[in-house]
């Protein structure tokens, strides 16, 4: 058997990077202050990407960098410092869309390089001849079917990534140009506006285009026997909530399949977790048939914020079982909290007091970012969090 199937998770910053890493993912894709897809991210600095790579690598993690912009003639002055400065600063890969920068950094330095989705990769010939370029590992498009990519790791042998959850866009791997056409911001560039997801009007009635989200929580055990490297999560601009939730979930299904004990009791609970930190619908797309109107939001679209998260824990007290947490949304004494930490337990709690920081009893907790404590027995590590208990999620 191959090793293991990588989690790779989105980061957009230091903080979201240690979530990812301490909640089950095995790399972590990171943007720097140029040349990336998510100029509206934080993204890393120099040093930061110093940080980040010394703080995976402890752990036996993996960081990757994207460079994954469509360069146009001024964006290639200083890429070429670039590359080594993030070189030097101890990435493991970069990510890449245009195959001037394969040659460079394939002569000059030891470091792999992966192809965006941003290629719109779909078949086996274009696969043999990244490979014989020097890619190490192809991120497919997304419109890509299993059959396919199971047939063109079969006859390539190449690693293979492919995207597993989160947003879409409405066209080709993220090849559109409606931002530049409505907000004069490139998208291939890093300027996505996201105008897929706007609503206009058409004759008075309201029409938009945007896209479900993607979800193959159902399809991993496929995905793992049809020889898929890496899986990877979208959303570097997501909260660290959500991060933290979509790695666990998808870090229970992929280790229970490699242990055995993957059932549809399973895939249910961890569906019904996933289907509450997104507020739009999802759906598999592409990967098990053609993508049909049922994918696709047009009028009557809406989506709900929940109120899910409760807490971030920043200290357990081992000696006095005191949990001390930085309040996020609504609760009160009574309240039946789950808290999920990140070595994967999930512990149910009723709320039974609640102290504020000078540990005067307080019976809500109805400030954002409040430093609050509870009594627990059970050990809650830095970095847990809290949810709202419903339903068994």
């Amino acid at each position: 058997m191959r090793n293991k199937i990588e989690l790779l998770s989105p980061a957009g910053d230091l903080e979201r990077l240690k979530i990812a890493c301490l909640y089950g993912a095995d790399a972590v894709y990171i943007g720097g202050k140029d040349y990336s897809l998510r100029a509206n991210a934080n993204n890393f600095s120099i040093d930061e990407i110093k940080e980040a790579c010394i703080f995976a690598h402890n752990l036996g993690k993996k960081v990757y960098l994207t460079l994954n912009i469509v360069f146009h003639n001024e964006d290639i002055s200083g890429v070429y410092d670039y590359i080594k400065d993030v070189v030097d600063a101890g990435i493991d890969a970069f990510i890449v869309s245009d195959l001037f920068i394969v040659k460079y950094i394939k002569d000059n330095f030891n470091v792999e390089v992966h192809l965006s989705t941003q290629a719109s990769t779909t078949n086996v010939e274009s696969v043999k001849y990244l490979k014989e370029e020097g890619i190490d590992r192809v991120v497919l498009a997304r419109e890509v079917g299993i059959k396919d990519i199971k047939r063109i790791i079969d006859e390539t042998g190449i690693d293979i990534e492919v995207f597993i959850h989160g947003a879409m866009c409405t066209f080709y791997s993220g090849r559109c140009v409606l931002s530049n056409y409505f907000t004069n911001r490139d998208s291939n560039r890093g300027g996505c506006a996201q105008v897929c997801r706007f609503n206009f009007l058409i004759e008075d009635k309201p029409f938009s285009m945007a896209v479900k989200d993607l979800n193959a929580s159902y399809i991993i055990k496929d995905m793992i026997e049809a020889g898929i490297r890496s899986l990877k999560i979208e959303g570097r601009m997501r909260s660290p909530y959500y991060l933290a939730t979509v790695i666990s979930s998808y870090r229970k299904i992929i280790d229970a399949y490699y242990d055995g004990t993957l059932n549809d009791a399973i895939l249910k609970e961890e569906n019904k977790i996933l289907s509450r930190v997104s507020n739009r619908d999802n759906s598999t797309h592409f990967f098990t048939k053609e993508a049909d109107l049922s994918d696709q939001y047009y009028s009557g679209r809406w989506e709900v914020s929940n109120q899910d998260y409760l807490g971030f824990v920043i200290n357990y007290n081992k000696e006095t079982k005191l949990c001390t947490f930085s309040q996020r949304n609504y609760f009160s004494v009574g309240d039946t909290i789950l808290i999920f930490t990140p070595d994967g337990r999930r512990i149910k709690y009723n709320v039974e007091k609640l102290y504020n920081e000078n540990m005067e009893e307080v019976e809500k907790a109805n400030h954002a970012e409040e430093i609050l404590s509870f009594y627990i027995k059970e050990d809650i590590p830095f970095g847990s969090m809290m949810r709202r208990y419903e339903d068994n999620v």
